[in-house]
């Protein structure tokens, strides 16, 4: 992953610049919001065990992702070439002066911690159901190390009983 340039030393935004970052606010904000119905959709194919739906949408979640990867990356040179590091403080300083933008970043920022925390959980939800497939394929596995017990007729079968090898 490419890293942005050190900062230089800080200089004020242009108009262009000032705009330029509003528009990367705005992107990221959008973004976010289609990242998070992916996650409120993942959630649900989880929860019904929809295996074949989680697949095709883990498609669009990376999808999703490396577009909000590339904004944030944009963020950071723009960032990085007005001399500014990439943190919460430094975008206030440069949106003090455009309340929309300012507002819309705290949206980013809470959009985020959200898709932070339904992330979180849709993990939690693959870790049960993982620890439940492999529960159940320890019970199949179990079973069929074991003598059936039923014969082709369905009638009871005795287990044991037979002659011990090695006895006359």
């Amino acid at each position: 992953m490419n890293r942005p340039p050190a900062p230089s030393a800080p200089r004020q935004p242009s108009p262009p610049d000032q705009q330029r970052l509003a528009l990367l606010i705005e992107a990221e904000a959008i973004q976010l919001c289609e990242f998070l119905a992916v996650l409120d959709r993942e959630e649900a194919l989880l929860v019904a065990g929809d295996s074949d739906g989680l697949l095709t949408l883990s498609r669009d979640k990376n999808d999703r992702y490396r577009q909000l990867q590339r904004l944030h990356d944009d963020r950071a040179l723009l960032l990085g070439r007005l001399g500014r590091t990439m943190s919460d403080a430094s975008m206030r300083e440069l949106c003090a002066g455009l309340p929309r933008v300012l507002a819309r970043w705290d949206d980013v920022l809470e959009l985020a911690r959200n898709a932070r925390d339904r992330n979180a959980i849709n993990g939690k939800l693959i870790l049960e159901r993982m620890a439940h497939n492999q529960a159940a394929l320890s019970v199949l596995l179990s079973a069929a190390n074991h003598p059936q017990l039923y014969d082709a007729a369905g009638q009871a079968r005795p287990s044991g009983g037979g002659r011990i090898l090695g006895s006359a």
